[in-house]
């Protein structure tokens, strides 16, 4: 069998390089066009108007999902994953797991079996929305890892996908003709089966899952408020909600609280159907990590966010957070776990571990060579510097070049980190003193240089040799300097000042330590199984499976094994069990 993979790497790409200064300049004109004409073209209320079916549909609807699922009874398995799309492999590699029949799991004693329903909890491709992207880095993973037993067939284990802001970028028009159309999208053996980019689906007799779509202005638009109001009139008294979103609004709250808003206005639907409904779980991906808060009601906050995209930081949570829940606040607290390394000690319900985070961090030292073609653009800055300071050698050159690179990291860390503007004003000015100070030291050094080393007799083109030896010298110190310069300051503010949070970790681009979620739903309560795998196959790793026959897939039988295998671990089991019916309401009622 031929190797496409190996083949054809551009294809199937690696981890994304966000610091690329084109991808950089992409990201940047769809986030600006996004955020002005998004409220104008709003694709939920297009779909909303052309999905024109009376309100008990939607309820038929939600109802209907039940009998898609294998199995009966009150106790079912579902999985949730967000955050996927991004390198191939990290993403195949997860996809693996949760196609596997049953999946042995280290810490747990018996196989888990795999979830009747997929849910993708956001941001299901990266760095942007494209049809290329959808095929190549979502649909391909997950068709290699659990092949289409039958292209006419629409029957399967379904899939539902809520939109995170990088499937917003293109206005939503890929995920909206992939995810909701009425026929099928088949993504191996999965199959697509929502009309709309929020949903609500009933799981059992007593459980549910809402899931909001949140945009990029991170509001709910009024059908879609009609629209959960419809399915939270029509849900039986004291039903269960696990409530869904593509952003942990609780940990952006010094940031950004429209994000929790959105879930607190959600929870206050459910609340004013006056039948007694209650959220015991919230879940969210957005960021790359795992994690899980514990309400002083109970109620369980989880973040699962790693489902292939490059790992974010733990060690920058909070260990309380306090969040205004309908009509209550509730505080927040950072739960606790087994230690793996030590049964006998408890740590931070957070994966990687605080310790691990920290140390990782440590890769922005070479900075200036993971990223070598942000440090080209740092030599080319330092470049045009130096050219301004060999012609116009004065104080105010200097304070110009100063305040140019003052005015460029403090504008760009004040749209990432809104809340710590002290912080913000401190750090990146200290910043740009440094990368102003090398930048006018290597410029007069080498004018100082080239002054004693070469003559300059007037004539045209010695100019361009002028400018050619001066680019020669100051691009490898912009390369080297700039971009390790850099690097320090995001390793300095993501470590001790809790910030920088994603580009301290995007710029190191790790495929390890990816996760997805594993709920058992029940009657009187339910399981959650949080899957770590430290380390995800190298390219060179994979190889075609010897049981996998093009003419005839199996499901069962993924297209690519690994040489080194995959091994997932339980980050941890959460286990919680309502009071029975009638002797107490259930601690998270909403």
């Amino acid at each position: 069998m031929t190797d496409q993979l190996l083949s054809d790497t551009k294809r199937y790409p690696g981890m994304t390089r966000w610091f690329s200064p084109w991808l950089l300049l992409k990201l940047i004109n769809n986030v600006v066009v996004s955020s002005i004409f998004g409220q104008y073209a709003d694709r939920r209320l297009i779909i909303a108007a052309l999905d024109t079916v009376e309100p008990a549909v939607h309820l038929q609807r939600a109802e209907a999902f039940r009998g898609k699922l294998d199995g009966d009874g009150d106790e079912i398995w579902i999985d949730w994953v967000a955050d996927l799309g991004d390198g191939f492999d990290s993403t195949y590699a997860v996809a693996s797991l949760l196609s596997a029949k049953t999946l042995t799991v280290e810490g747990v004693t018996t196989p888990l079996p795999r979830g009747q329903a997929l849910i993708m909890g956001g941001d299901e491709v990266y760095p942007l929305a494209s049809r290329q992207a959808y095929y190549n880095q979502l649909r391909q993973p997950y068709a290699w890892a659990s092949p289409d037993h039958d292209k006419s067939d629409d029957k399967g284990r379904p899939v539902l996908a809520i939109p995170g802001n990088h499937d917003w970028y293109d206005g939503l028009v890929l995920f909206l003709a992939l995810f909701c159309k009425e026929k099928p999208w088949h993504i191996g053996s999965l199959r697509t089966c929502q009309r709309r980019s929020y949903f609500a689906v009933r799981l059992t007799e007593d459980w549910w899952l809402w899931a909001t779509d949140v945009q990029l202005l991170d509001d709910m638009d009024k059908p879609q408020a009609d629209y959960f109001t419809t399915i939270a009139q029509g849900m039986p008294e004291n039903s269960n909600i696990i409530l869904c979103s593509a952003e942990p609004g609780w940990l952006y709250t010094d940031t950004n609280r429209s994000s929790w808003e959105i879930m607190e206005y959600a929870a206050g639907i459910a609340r004013k159907a006056g039948k007694n409904h209650s959220i015991p779980l919230i879940l969210s991906g957005d960021t790359h990590h795992y994690s899980r808060y514990e309400s002083d009601r109970g109620r369980q906050f989880i973040t699962s966010g790693g489902g292939g995209a490059f790992l974010h930081p733990t060690h920058q949570l909070e260990k309380e957070v306090s969040v205004l829940f309908v009509d209550h606040r509730e505080t927040l607290k950072l739960g606790v776990m087994t230690d793996r390394s030590d049964a006998k000690r408890t740590t931070e319900a957070a994966y990687p571990s605080f310790s691990k985070s920290r140390a990782l961090t440590f890769g922005n030292i070479f900075f200036a060579f993971t990223n070598w073609d942000f440090s080209l653009l740092m030599g080319a800055i330092y470049f045009l510097f130096a050219v301004l300071i060999s012609l116009h050698d004065y104080p105010d050159a200097y304070v110009a070049i100063l305040g140019a690179f003052a005015a460029g990291l403090i504008g760009y860390s004040f749209k990432q980190e809104a809340s710590k503007k002290g912080k913000i004003w401190g750090s990146s000015f200290a910043h740009a003193v440094v990368q102003t100070a090398v930048t006018i030291a290597a410029s007069r050094w080498f004018a100082d240089f080239n002054a004693h080393h070469f003559t300059w007799t007037g004539r045209w083109w010695e100019l361009w040799e002028w400018l050619g030896i001066l680019a020669i010298e100051m691009v490898p110190v912009g390369f080297v300097f700039g971009g390790t310069i850099f690097g320090l300051n995001m390793l300095f503010t993501c470590l001790f000042l809790r910030m920088n949070r994603n580009d301290g970790f995007s710029s190191l681009r790790l495929g390890s330590y990816k996760n997805f979620v594993r709920l058992k739903l029940k009657k009187d309560g339910f399981e959650v199984y949080a899957i770590g795998l430290d380390r995800v196959p190298n390219r060179s790793d994979w190889y075609p499976n010897p049981k996998h026959q093009r003419n005839r897939p199996d499901p069962e039988v993924p297209v690519y094994l690994s040489k080194v295998g995959i091994q997932p671990h339980l980050i941890e089991k959460v286990a919680l069990s309502f009071p029975a019916k009638g002797d107490s309401p259930p601690t998270a009622a909403v």
